[in-house]
């Protein structure tokens, strides 16, 4: 049955790289989040003929930017505008993918997306399962900025993914940072089957990092583990082109295969990841003490990743809790196997995310949790999430799951 509602991407006839090392290598470029999508969309449009860009005010780049100068690069038939009407976008993007072509249509915020509700969830999803495996709606990406971003309030602050998590045959993804995205946007881009690529329009700007220029891909429904039980953590502070006097462990303890390494600019921590072969990556991360992830399992996507980051240091330097950081990634299908084996080894799950506590996608997760961890659970899973109310102005800071709600909730599982 599955097989009818999910295929793998087809990615011959792409010159990319793909996988979950992909972006290690090669040049790279200073980008935050929006330039990293733009950057995703151009190479798009370059390595495919067949691939349009379209939604509103896309032409003159988007409210906040992430189609600029691609009109100019590939013209009007490529790159254009729409009328300001959910529904029609989503539809005209589904006819085009099932012609042939390659759709990436913009909702301009994540907000409105629901007039598009019918054409997403009764179309474009259940094409392939309706047809017998006959045909599909891959390659439509609908692409979609959500999420709190300071001064939204009711109509641009949402984060829908938990409606479209009970839509089989569609993929939500939801990056959290520019390095990712880039390689999320391209992925759901070239995948078999239809995907809403959501976008924390709060790290447009916020999240910058050392983007690599190619094009690589990473892969769908696969979680993140950012903070392991068998990490080791070091800290160096010089800057970041200085490897000669890299810290290894000591003569004594076994080399890991992969070392992660900290740097410390004047602004920035920067971390680096060495293999035998030298460094791979840097890239820009909150400061972070040693952590062994044995004691509380923490799962979150988007902006909540970079607050649970925190949490993982707070939890360890004011409570001795060692916490492991899961970024879910992938909304639908989500990674179910890596969670359950980190509550296995925990014991303890917190979930965090924007969205408001009733029918959220933390219950889905706290609900596969108990029927799977169930003999192995040291608390309750809880949860910190929005509030069930609409999405507040002025009272956005007490609405969103901040750092110390957060590390409370990390307490009282560790403490039951």
């Amino acid at each position: 049955m599955l097989g009818l509602i999910y295929t793998s991407a087809r990615l011959v006839k792409y010159p990319v790289l793909y996988g979950e090392n992909a972006w290690r290598i090669g040049e790279k470029t200073r980008q935050n989040l929006f330039q990293a999508i733009n950057n995703a969309m151009d190479i798009a449009l370059a390595s495919d003929p067949t691939a349009v860009v379209f939604g509103e005010d896309v032409a003159f780049g988007g409210v906040f930017r992430c189609t600029v100068g691609l009109q100019d690069k590939y013209g009007r038939d490529r790159v254009f505008n729409t009328p300001l009407c959910e529904q029609g976008i989503a539809g005209f993007a589904i006819g085009l993918a099932t012609a042939g072509a390659t759709a990436i249509a913009e909702i301009q915020f994540a907000d409105y997306i629901f007039p598009a509700f019918d054409q997403i969830c009764n179309e474009a999803a259940k094409y392939r399962y309706r047809s017998g495996d006959l045909f599909d709606c891959g390659h439509l990406t609908i692409r979609a900025p959500c999420g709190a971003v300071g001064h939204g309030a009711l109509y641009h602050s949402q984060s829908p993914e938990a409606f479209f998590a009970h839509v089989p045959g569609l993929k939500v993804v939801v990056p959290r940072g520019p390095i990712v995205a880039k390689g999320l946007l391209l992925s759901c881009i070239r995948d078999k089957d239809p995907c809403l690529f959501l976008e924390p329009k709060v790290l447009y700007r916020s999240a910058v990092e050392q983007v690599p220029s190619k094009d690589y891909m990473l892969p769908l429904m696969k979680a993140d583990v950012l903070h392991e039980g068998d990490e080791s953590w070091f800290y160096y502070y010089t800057m970041p082109n200085k490897t000669d006097n890299m810290v290894w462990l000591a003569e004594n303890e076994p080399r890991p295969k992969i070392l992660q390494q900290d740097f410390r600019s004047k602004k920035h921590l920067f971390t680096m990841f060495f293999d035998d072969e030298g460094p791979l990556l840097v890239d820009v991360l909150p400061e972070k003490q040693t952590m062994t992830g044995d004691d509380v399992t923490l799962v979150g996507w988007g902006t909540q990743v970079h607050v649970l980051r925190e949490v993982c240091e707070l939890a360890q330097e004011k409570l001795g809790i060692s916490c492991e950081l899961i970024d879910l990634v992938t909304i639908l299908p989500w990674d179910k196997e890596t969670v359950i084996q980190s509550v296995k080894k925990t014991g303890r799950l917190v979930i965090a995310h924007e969205a408001p506590l009733t029918g959220g996608f933390g219950a889905e997760i706290a609900a596969s949790i108990q029927e799977e961890c169930f003999l192995h659970l040291e608390a309750p899973v809880q949860r910190v999430t929005g509030y069930d109310t609409p999405f507040p102005l002025i009272f956005e800071p007490f609405y969103i799951p901040d750092k110390w709600r957060c590390l409370e909730a990390v307490d009282k599982v560790f403490h039951y």
